[in-house]
């Protein structure tokens, strides 16, 4: 499974995969692969994770890299990330990102991101997630880097796994790396 994606990666830098998540276990073995990967490959790998998964990633990390290596890490809180305006607000999450990223594009270092995305209530307006995972989608394209967007399976309800499947063109599965049949590009409207 790991191979598929990472081969994927060295043939295209413009990436954005779903990752419907099952078990914590799955999940931390899964986001470790996917940052050694990155650092063998000389990227930067921007992590957006919760507090308590990131100490489980950096125990395991600082297991297999050197300080060195562990410094191309790059930590971000998921909660501030999604939430800094005390609400899901896509223009505010894109805000955010384009600061994150922008050290690395001035300096044309080679970096790629890994999101873990939470939801607080089952409730929140699923067009918001739509908005942001298509914005997302435009961005991978536009500044070429990969990026994993990370939902627990259980907590998808049908509704939202559709609007994933449609925003993301890469799913990664325990089984395996497919394409997104589902997968719908915006269109330019000229």
């Amino acid at each position: 499974m790991h191979s598929k994606m990472y081969q994927l990666f060295e043939e295209r830098r413009s990436i954005h995969v779903l990752y419907p998540y099952v078990g914590l276990k799955n999940y931390i073995n899964t986001v470790v692969d996917f940052v050694i990967n990155g650092i063998m490959d000389e990227e930067n790998v921007i992590l957006i994770e919760n507090e308590r998964n990131y100490r489980m990633i950096h125990r395991e990390l600082s297991s297999r890299l050197t300080a060195g290596q562990l410094k191309f890490i790059h930590r971000v809180n998921n909660f501030d990330f999604y939430f800094k305006n005390g609400s899901y607000q896509p223009p505010a999450i894109l805000d955010y990102f384009n600061r994150m990223v922008q050290p690395y594009l001035d300096k044309n270092l080679s970096f790629r991101t890994w999101a873990h995305v939470e939801w607080p209530s089952v409730g929140d307006p699923l067009h918001l997630i739509e908005d942001i995972e298509r914005t997302a989608d435009e961005k991978v394209k536009s500044l070429s880097f990969p990026l994993i967007c990370a939902y627990e399976a259980e907590q998808m309800p049908k509704q939202l796994q559709t609007i994933l499947y449609e925003t993301h063109p890469y799913i990664l599965l325990e089984e395996g790396f497919i394409t997104s049949e589902q997968y719908k590009p915006l269109v330019d409207v000229e």
